[in-house]
């Protein structure tokens, strides 16, 4: 594999010489579009024909930008503006000499398919945030907030706006109407906005532009036209009130004597969402009592590196506007606000005695919450969260009726604030972020944090024409509490200051706060020509906790990295445009010691017929982990290589598909993996889509941590040989009747099996070979019984006395997980929604020796499942 990785790094750098595209250099002027008042109230049907749009001119002249930028597109479009007191009016027409070839996909909001046109509005004029107006050619809506100059795109965002389509014998046009309510805007006398218009011809998987963008030039929003004469705008302060209702029902089996499991329940919940515009560019949102129910549920995972798993934000008052509070200070999902620890589970069980039941509340109590946030003209983007959850108590009964309440969960205080602000003509931002968490322990809950603070700085600043950046942030933690609170944290596997092997850490029992800092520092270049690099650290200190209100998988590292990136642009006979990128990552320890080296090489290539394909080789010379004995010593992992393949059809057919393969093949042949993927979707008439995405993960592992044991006075961390294979399928089927009323089914079987043999325990953890590291036990050693307890279990005898030194529990597992749910949707006026849910599953465990199709088959159809029916009406109140 090394061998081939060298041929494959010398053909990409000898391609590169030898095939070096020259892009266009030209400096592009930028456009102005100049709207007047309208003098007449054009309805929004979808057809320009009404004498209201005649106080304004076309403006047409689109550029192509993918695939083949600065060139003509295969047809043109044109627009016009213009604007009243409350309302920003577009009118659209995008020429199409074959309107019968038109994609009118339907459905549900912000789906994205089919022919479509954005409308990018940076009212802010930051040259950073844009808001992001979709219309397709069936009528259907979407919009987005486009912040990081275009780098993210966040459709979470619904505002309250109105648009139609309608196809002719010409293509097809579209009128949008936009409340100025929805905006933010500062109170210049005129206005100037940032502006743009993107038109998406689906069938060719064509971009053209308004404004052009070349596809060297670094940056996005910043690079928009402008529009002009936009006039003594007033001020619109938003004020939308939106109380709802939710009726829900649930089934699932009986539980023998349990009262609080007698079948099904009932219940009614009410509460209310507002937001309220308190100038032009700041809002304040708040909610009473706020419905968080998901109505996709979270996928099925098991974490057998005993790490947290992170599950991405569903519910809507934290989704919308999350990207002011975003604070990812290094890579992968580290952030210091993780807004799915509010409302989290309760942190305990109740102590219940034989003959007690308990009904244990799932989720804390949201009594309320508010947020503040915006951006003002003068380039300060603000952001504040408060929220409150309250007590939470488990109810127990006994058989004899009495009952008794007990506490699991105690009052707690969130905050959060953050600011940044622009300068250096919006080529620069500085910016901070506070985060606090505060419980009422009340002499109760010693092994939770009674505070926990969290504070950073971040900054990035870009120059010559933002084709170079730099930026970075650094942040300090402080958590306080009892003895037994700091221990615990301590001695977590985000931490394990307890490792045997570890001379810079330790467990200091005595301890009622911790602090510690994180940070990163990264510089490149991201556009201009045809190469893109960069280079950085980031560290995480070993005392550094953010898991109360942030999001943090392990501490103690300093991991450096480099990248580098070839493009091809210009599209040819053969392909649209390929990226390759060569990727170096090394991970230290504060202790100094190194625990990783990986150099990883990839490329992807667009062909002409929209068809791509994603290949990636990598190299993994040198690997220890120090958690993974979970306070243990040090542990080496064998040298490992990769691949992946990764084959992608034309997206813009009705039928497309995506065909993966991933390899890692280990040293000693310790710890081998092969994925399979295939994703598929399809849309045979324009109101009905499906999707289906399947995963079958199998590993071989020989070097699996079991547990850890106690041997007289030394300590034995047993690993085991797993033979493990993780099944998932999802589908969904998506059917509209119109852009306002869809129907939509989610279904998602996971299965993750594992089979254990071959147990050892850990001899020399950092030796070169495997038969080094480990200890194999022998017949004699290892036998399967009871322990103790009585319970199954297996038994060593690891000095071949006859007596038992030590016991485990037979790790193999098969769990099954069923989740499916079918919503029906209904937008009966802009912004109010009717919800119709059922939502059906069931999770348990499976006999290890099935098949995953047979374990999936007893848990759908022999295992009764939970079934949930609700129904959900907002309605919207819009001043």
């Amino acid at each position: 594999m090394k061998f081939y990785t060298l041929i494959l790094l010398s053909l990409c750098f000898c391609t590169t010489k030898l095939c070096a595209q020259k892009l266009s250099s030209e400096k592009i002027s930028k456009r102005v579009y100049s709207t007047k008042k309208l003098v007449k109230v054009p309805i929004i049907d979808g057809s320009i024909v009404e004498d209201a749009w005649d106080v304004v001119s076309w403006s047409s002249s689109f550029v192509e930008k993918a695939p083949d930028e600065g060139t003509a597109p295969t047809f043109q479009t044109k627009f016009k503006v213009m604007y009243d007191e409350k309302y920003l009016y577009i009118a659209l027409r995008a020429f199409d000499d074959n309107p019968e070839l038109i994609e009118k996909r339907l459905s549900r909001r912000d789906g994205f398919a089919g022919d479509r046109i954005n409308v990018v509005i940076d009212s802010y004029h930051d040259k950073r945030t844009a808001f992001v107006f979709t219309t397709t050619a069936a009528g259907v809506k979407g919009e987005e907030i486009a912040t990081g100059n275009g780098d993210n795109f966040d459709e979470s965002w619904n505002p309250v706006w109105y648009t139609a389509a309608n196809v002719d014998e010409k293509g097809w046009t579209a009128e949008m109407k936009i409340p100025f309510s929805q905006l933010r805007f500062g109170n210049s006398k005129e206005q100037i906005w940032g502006f743009n218009v993107i038109r998406n011809l689906f069938r060719t998987n064509e971009r053209s532009l308004w404004q052009r963008i070349p596809n060297a030039q670094a940056g996005f929003i910043s690079e928009a036209g402008e529009l002009h004469g936009l006039v003594n705008l007033t001020s619109q302060k938003q004020l939308e009130i939106q109380p709802f209702v939710v009726l829900q029902y649930d089934s699932y089996p009986k539980e023998g004597k349990n009262p609080y499991r007698d079948g099904n329940d009932f219940k009614v919940n009410a509460g209310l969402d507002a937001k309220i515009g308190i100038t032009n560019d700041l809002t304040l949102d708040l909610t009473i009592n706020p419905d968080f129910g998901q109505v996709e549920a979270d996928p099925g995972t098991i974490a057998l590196d005993g790490f947290q798993i992170f599950f991405r934000e569903q519910r809507p008052f934290f989704v919308e506007n999350k990207n002011i509070f975003d604070f990812e200070f290094a890579n992968g999902r580290d952030n210091l606000f993780y807004s799915r620890r509010i409302g989290r589970n309760p942190h305990r069980n109740p102590n219940l005695t034989d003959g007690e039941f308990a009904d244990v509340p799932k989720n804390s109590t949201i009594l309320g919450a508010a947020k503040f946030s915006g951006k003002t003209k003068n380039g300060w983007s603000v952001g504040v969260l408060e929220s409150v959850t309250s007590n939470e108590f488990a109810e127990i009964k006994q058989t004899d009726g009495s009952k008794r309440e007990e506490i699991v969960e105690p009052l707690t205080n969130y905050f959060v604030a953050r600011a940044q602000k622009d300068f250096n003509e919006r080529n620069s931002y500085i910016g901070g972020i506070f985060t606090a968490t505060n419980r009422n322990l009340s002499g109760n809950f010693s092994e939770l944090h009674k505070a926990a603070y969290t504070g950073g700085v971040d900054f990035r600043h870009t120059w010559h024409k933002r084709d170079f950046y730099l930026e970075g942030n650094t942040i300090m933690s402080h958590v306080m509490g009892s003895e037994r609170a700091i221990e615990n944290t301590q001695r977590s596997i985000t931490r394990l200051f307890q490792r045997t092997d570890a001379d810079h850490v330790n467990v200091n029992a005595r301890r009622t706060s911790l602090t510690g800092t994180g940070g990163k520092i990264n510089i490149g270049k991201q556009g201009g020509g045809n190469w893109r690099y960069n280079a950085g650290l980031f560290w995480r200190s070993p005392e550094l906790e953010l898991n109360d209100v942030g999001f943090l998988r392990q501490t103690d590292e300093v991991i450096q990295f480099a990248e580098i990136n070839y493009l091809w642009q210009v599209p040819t006979n053969t392909y649209r445009d390929i990226r390759v990128s060569l990727e170096q990552v090394s991970n230290f320890d504060f202790q100094g010691n190194q625990n990783k080296m990986e150099y990883r090489l990839e490329g992807r290539v667009n062909w002409i017929n929209n068809w791509s394909t994603n290949l990636g080789l990598g190299h993994n010379p040198l690997t220890y982990e120090n958690a993974y004995l979970r306070g243990g010593p040090r542990w080496r992992f064998a040298d490992k290589d990769f691949i992946y393949l990764y084959l992608n059809s034309d997206s813009t057919k009705k039928l497309s598909f995506t065909l993966g393969y991933v390899n890692r093949k280990t040293e000693e042949n310790l710890n081998n993996l092969s994925k399979y993927v295939f994703r598929m979707n399809y849309q045979p008439f324009d109101a009905f889509s499906m999707s289906l995405n399947t995963e079958l993960v199998k590993s071989i592992d020989k070097t699996q941590y079991v547990a850890t044991k106690d041997f007289g006075s030394e300590k034995r961390y047993i690993l085991g040989k797993i033979n493990n294979q993780n099944w998932s399928t999802t589908l969904r089927l998506n059917y509209s009747l119109n852009p306002n009323f869809s129907v939509q089914f989610y279904g998602q079987p996971f299965i993750s099996r594992g089979r254990y043999s071959d147990f050892s325990f850990v001899d020399n953890p950092t030796a070169s070979s495997f038969n080094q590291r480990v200890r194999l036990y022998n017949q004699e050693q290892i036998s399967f019984g009871a322990n103790a307890k009585g319970a199954a279990a297996f038994l060593v005898d690891e000095n071949s006395d006859n007596i038992t030194d030590y016991s485990f529990k037979k790790p193999d597992f098969s769990f099954v997980q069923l989740q499916t749910n079918l919503v029906v949707r209904w937008e009966y006026i802009p912004g109010s929604e009717l919800f119709f849910v059922w939502a059906r599953g069931s999770s348990g465990s499976q006999d290890f020796n099935n098949s995953l199709t047979s374990s999936v088959q007893n848990q759908v159809f022999d295992v009764p499942a939970n079934d949930t029916f609700l129904i959900k009406a907002t309605y919207r109140f819009v001043r």
